[in-house]
């Protein structure tokens, strides 16, 4: 089946958080928005057969979870990723980032240092400072235009204290697929210093050709005990409106307190398109996702190259995986309100102001790269036109 990525689909007026709020976050209801990160393609043909099926029903009410569901996880594990996951291991969210939370609440007290690495998704701020307890930063270190760990510094933040790890796999913004022998690492320590780890595995499936993603929880059955596993189809799929994800945790006493804290915070509930949409992402969509996957690296190797081309002074971090590219422009020399101004302002697009991602973000951009090609363009060439002119 051939698929029309290319097609521009027209979101505004559809309750799109990405498009329909650009007066109220930009100053300006045009701005291009590639910013937030949902793809601008069309969902794969079975999935929107299935919820539209679904949706035919006309009784949306409380919604079971269905041994198909629990079977079309675990064998998409198993086929894309060689891990095999006991379906007793798997708890419902309604998303990564309340799993997150969650995580945090279980695994540590308040005023404990939380690991993160840094520049990271946002959210992983939040759910440390909201839930009272102190950032513990380990940051990357850009070396030959690719993110490697800081070993010494991350087994200093453990000796000094840290037992949970918040660790994203793939990495966003940066883009990193880790390695076996880097997240052996990592494990390594944690085992040593006997620390928790909680992964982020959201865009574990947006991995390009010559990489492999590895679960952390797979290394061993040591790592497996100290893993929550915080997953979805959302991004894989482009689903993240209908609020369906799920965590591997194969340590019964850590799931039984997971469980326990999700049912005390009423958040367990599934949502009524959720299991059907997985099932026909994971048993039906497979060739939809290797076609997107084809098309990112190609938008990739676009922005790449025109930014080499309109705009040599900032540099590409180019990524493995995910359908996000991390810009280096520090070389421009701007604040984040003069970027924030060039880009909303006077080009009138919208990719990500770098600093969110914690202070070594400052002077980064991240674009989404999940969008027709000729969108993808007509961002860049508005960002190095307005680049030039305010220069000038």
């Amino acid at each position: 089946m051939t698929y029309n990525f290319d097609e521009r689909l027209q979101r505004r007026g559809t309750c799109s958080e990405k498009w329909d709020t650009g007066q109220e976050l930009f100053g300006d209801p045009d701005v291009l928005p590639l910013w937030v990160a949902d793809m601008d393609f069309r969902c794969a043909p079975a999935i929107v057969q299935a919820v539209t099926e679904r949706a035919k029903l006309g009784i949306y009410g409380y919604t079971s979870r269905p041994k198909e569901y629990l079977e079309a996880i675990t064998g998409w594990l198993e086929r894309r990723h060689n891990w095999n996951v006991h379906s007793s291991w798997l708890t419902d969210t309604p998303g990564v980032v309340p799993a997150l939370s969650t995580a945090v609440q279980v695994l540590t007290e308040p005023g404990d240092p939380v690991i993160l690495q840094s520049p990271v998704y946002n959210p992983f701020y939040d759910v440390i400072r909201n839930n009272g307890r102190e950032v513990a930063e380990n940051p990357l270190i850009l070396e030959d235009g690719r993110y490697r760990m800081d070993y010494e510094h991350l087994e200093s933040l453990m000796q000094d204290g840290a037992k949970l790890m918040l660790l994203c796999s793939p990495h966003n913004p940066g883009g990193r697929v880790w390695t076996r022998e880097e997240l052996e690492r990592v494990g390594e320590l944690c085992l040593k210093y006997g620390v928790k780890v909680v992964s982020d595995e959201i865009h574990c499936d947006l991995v390009f050709a010559e990489y492999r993603h590895l679960p952390f929880a797979s290394l061993s059955e040591a790592h497996a005990g100290i893993t929550i596993t915080c997953a979805a189809p959302s991004k894989t799929f482009n689903i993240p409106g209908l609020a369906t994800a799920y965590t591997i945790i194969p340590n019964v006493a850590i799931r039984k307190q997971f469980s326990e804290r999700i049912k005390a915070q009423a958040i367990g509930s599934l949502n009524f398109f959720g299991p059907t949409a997985t099932i026909a992402a994971y048993t039906q969509s497979e060739e939809w996702l290797d076609a997107v996957l084809i098309y990112i690296r190609a938008n990739r190797d676009f922005a790449v190259a025109y930014l080499a081309e309109h705009l040599p002074a900032v540099d590409p971090v180019l990524s493995e995986g995910t359908y996000l590219l991390w810009v280096d422009c520090r070389a421009l020399g701007w604040k984040k309100a003069e970027m924030k101004q060039v880009m909303y302002k006077e080009a009138k697009i919208a990719f990500t102001e770098g600093s969110i991602y914690g202070q070594n973000g400052e002077g980064f951009l991240r674009i989404n790269l999940a969008c027709p090609r000729s969108l993808l363009e007509e961002a860049l060439e508005r960002f190095c036109t307005a680049v030039a002119a305010h220069q000038a």
